[in-house]
């Protein structure tokens, strides 16, 4: 089972950037998107063979995620079951008989960090969400974690330290996250490989030098270690500030 996750960072922007080659590359069996930046009704996607979920920010023009799977769900879930946490459309979850699957696009905590508290709080409840989804069936989640976890995943560490993405409380989340039985697919493969990035600002040619970070994931819960195959981070794919990343696993 092949398994694609990619912040496009507006949908109806990377559609003119080659999205639809892309994706039908990939050929996905699941193709999840965050920060999709639509409402509903503002984009049609003609996709054969998948079925679409999607869920939409109340905001405009924000946030916002959507699954694209092969396979049709068990069931289907939006946002985490919090009203507070349910209002930006970062959470789609996927029931299928082996396993969950959920993407998310975690909250940034900002310039200033004038979100790192509700970001704090974000992470509690989303952590408890998937132990809640384990007591029925491992946890497979992909998305945009706004957090590079440890200093080889981001080119400069030292001048970040104290920036959104690398703060400790953020690194600490994610740490605590893994430690409660999650495994970072990509580190799993590949635990001391650098210059592997996911993101990179649009200023200073930041792509053009990969000075970047790895904020993109693929996690899954330990149980399904054993099954994983690869994982893998896709910079050659462009249209987004982004690249996909992927996961294969046998399922």
């Amino acid at each position: 089972m092949k398994l694609v996750s990619w912040n496009v960072n507006g949908l109806r922007a990377v559609m003119g950037k080659g999205f639809m080659e892309a994706f039908h590359a990939f050929d996905a069996d699941i193709f999840c998107l965050q920060e999709t930046k639509l409402q509903a009704g503002q984009i049609e996607m003609d996709l054969p063979g998948y079925y679409q979920y999607w869920n939409y920010a109340e905001k405009k023009g924000y946030s916002g995620t959507a699954v694209f799977t092969k396979k049709i769900p068990l069931s289907v879930q939006y946002g985490i079951g919090i009203e507070e946490h349910d209002k930006e459309g970062r959470v789609i979850t996927l029931e299928f008989d082996e396993f969950w699957f959920v993407t998310v696009y975690t909250p940034n905590a900002q310039r200033e960090l004038t979100r790192l508290d509700y970001r704090m709080a974000w992470e509690d409840a989303f952590l408890a969400y998937l132990k809640k989804l384990e007591e029925t069936k491992p946890v497979i989640f992909a998305g945009d974690l706004n957090v590079a976890t440890n200093p080889i995943d981001l080119k400069n560490p030292s001048s970040n330290k104290n920036n959104a993405g690398f703060t400790e409380q953020e690194r600490g989340k994610i740490h605590h996250l893994l430690a409660n039985g999650f495994t970072d697919t990509f580190r799993y493969f590949y635990p001391d490989k650098e210059g592997a990035y996911s993101w990179w600002s649009y200023m200073f040619k930041a792509r053009e030098k990969n000075a970047g970070w790895r904020i993109d994931y693929f996690i899954v819960s330990n149980e399904l270690n054993e099954k994983l195959i690869d994982a893998a981070i896709h910079p050659d794919v462009f249209g987004s500030d982004h690249c996909p990343v992927s996961l294969e696993i046998n399922l």
